[in-house]
């Protein structure tokens, strides 16, 4: 395996807008929230001054009971310790708990946190730095996360839903067996087949198959995992949640800055509601407020204002943060640095700027994170054998079809020839008409307008016959497209990593962690 490619996030299209300004800094009031030594410095000193020894126990002890006995390493125990020191902070990725960690995508979260934290330890040698991913085990949309695709096969596991994930117990196996077929004939197959088994055993919850899986392949690089759905962590924040329950105040406070994002960039990624929590049962379900009483929506359950205040007061863990609540929760419990996550976190996360000052909790550094791509050599060798790069497969693709196809149409050059020629006229004949009537400046355009549809129309009719033509090329460009982007998306949005470690085993973790880039956000292309 080699790295053949790394292309920076601000040269690919799909990147969106709001990521590639965030990234070149030119968003007002995120300049210092970007990766840069001199942020982190500001950062550690920030929340060096916002974190306290107290917090700090709690935290170093809710890390202890999560993990069982004999589940940690050395490694671990000495970032649990450290943590209760003044000069320890975290570096944190997030994500669901998807079924054998979803998308291939989950493990480069944690791989780039990892290697972040051992960058920071080498330019700040008196501080520790911990990774951490946090476990968004509260979501309650169990079909986002019960499956996984390989190559050849997609499956999913099918559990009673409604609530946190997180507490489903699992009682359907039927995907390891089928899981087994597919892989017990691979070089790594017996290994992901184990701890495929490990995890997902009948009776364990998500929350402990995914910490089972993840503390396997991670441990020994000290990754902490942490589990939200805890009553100590949440006994933090109790006055923030009592705040937002009865004075909505995230929606109020982020509304200015999601007004200019909405403005600048269109849409923004999540739309804060009047409260921003929900409430954990059996089920998991939004909390409204009529103007006088509070209501658990599809439960048969109301508080007054001063009851649901109780229910804060004496069982926390019974308020569960949405989507734009977290990471507030997240950064309160955490002497937490950065944030490393997906374009879509990045674009929520800056929706609440504002709030975090209101707050009095430092803003952490975002990390959109590296994307990675393997490619077989003999779809490189294809790539190269119609003289196309790695590059053209994230730019607008079609352009290029058509720009191949066309390329050597002799018809295609002297119309542009000619259409560049009628705008030349054009241009010239409408200054001297100008010069005459101004009016007729508007009669020459239209009349321009005219002719230039009708080259347009000429051009379609072309690109049409022409594929017809080269049917074979033009089969050849898509099969090579979805080669390298499966169901027509990026590769690592669709395949699970065990597609890649059947054949590699955890030397495909140490390339991927030795290729990730710390610095710069970027989609690295390995050659396999």
């Amino acid at each position: 395996m080699k790295t053949i490619n790394k292309i920076a996030f601000n040269e690919i299209e799909s990147i969106p807008q709001l990521v590639k300004d965030f990234l070149n800094r030119q968003i007002e009031g995120f300049e210092n929230s970007t990766f840069s030594l001199d942020h982190f410095a500001k950062q550690i000193h920030a929340k060096q001054n916002s974190f306290d020894i107290k917090q700090r126990a709690i935290l170093s002890e809710t890390f202890q009971q999560q993990f069982s006995d004999g589940m940690l390493s050395s490694k671990q125990k000495e970032n649990i310790e450290s943590l209760k020191s003044i000069n320890t902070f975290t570096i944190t990725t997030g994500h669901q708990l998807n079924l054998f960690s979803g998308p291939s995508f989950f493990m480069y979260k944690i791989l780039q946190t990892i290697k972040t934290c051992t960058y920071l330890k080498e330019n700040f040698p008196d501080f520790n730095f911990v990774p951490v991913y946090w476990m968004a085990s509260e979501d309650h949309d169990f079909e986002e996360i019960n499956h996984f695709k390989t190559e050849n096969n997609y499956y999913e596991i099918n559990e009673k839903s409604g609530g946190a994930v997180g507490r489903i117990k699992i009682s359907d196996t039927f995907f390891i067996s089928e899981f087994e077929k597919e892989y017990k004939d691979s070089i790594f197959g017996t290994e992901l087949i184990l701890m495929l088994k490990e995890a997902y055993k009948i009776g364990n919850t998500l929350t402990e198959a995914i910490l089972i899986l993840v503390n396997r392949l991670f441990s020994d690089f000290g990754l902490l995992i942490l589990d939200g759905d805890s009553q100590a962590l949440k006994n933090q924040v109790k006055t923030i949640f009592k705040d937002e329950i009865l004075n909505f105040s995230l929606e109020k406070i982020a509304k200015q800055k999601i007004d200019y994002l909405t403005e600048k960039y269109g849409k923004v990624q999540v739309n804060p509601r009047a409260i921003n929590l929900f409430y954990l049962s059996d089920t998991r379900d939004r909390i409204d407020f009529d103007g006088e009483k509070y209501s658990i929506v599809d439960k048969n359950i109301e508080f007054t204002k001063e009851e649901i205040v109780e229910e804060l007061e004496s069982f926390p863990e019974k308020f569960s943060p949405n989507a734009l609540m977290r990471p507030v929760y997240q950064e309160k419990v955490l002497p937490n640095l950065a944030y490393i996550g997906g374009n879509a976190e990045i674009m929520y996360w800056l929706e609440l700027k504002d709030y975090f000052s209101a707050l009095e909790i430092p803003f952490p550094i975002l990390i959109p994170r590296n994307s990675m791509l393997f490619l077989r050599e003999k779809t490189l060798k294809k790539i190269d054998k119609l003289h196309l790069k790695t590059d053209d497969f994230f730019q607008n693709f079609t352009k290029i079809t058509e720009a191949k196809i066309l390329g050597s149409s002799i018809i295609l050059k002297s119309l542009q020839e000619k259409e560049n020629f009628i705008i030349q006229q054009f241009s010239d004949l409408k200054s001297l008409a100008e010069n005459t009537d101004p009016s007729f400046g508007n009669l020459v355009k239209a009349e321009e307008v005219r002719q230039l549809r009708s080259f347009i129309r000429m051009k379609k009719r072309l690109l049409r016959a022409e594929k017809i033509k080269q049917r074979e090329l033009l089969q050849r460009l898509e099969n090579l497209f979805l080669d390298i982007h499966p169901s027509k998306t990026w590769q690592e949005r669709i395949y699970n990593f065990s597609v890649f470690f059947a054949d590699y085993g955890y030397e495909w973790l140490e390339v991927c962690l030795e290729e990730m880039v710390v610095e710069e956000s970027k989609l690295i292309i390995v050659a396999v």
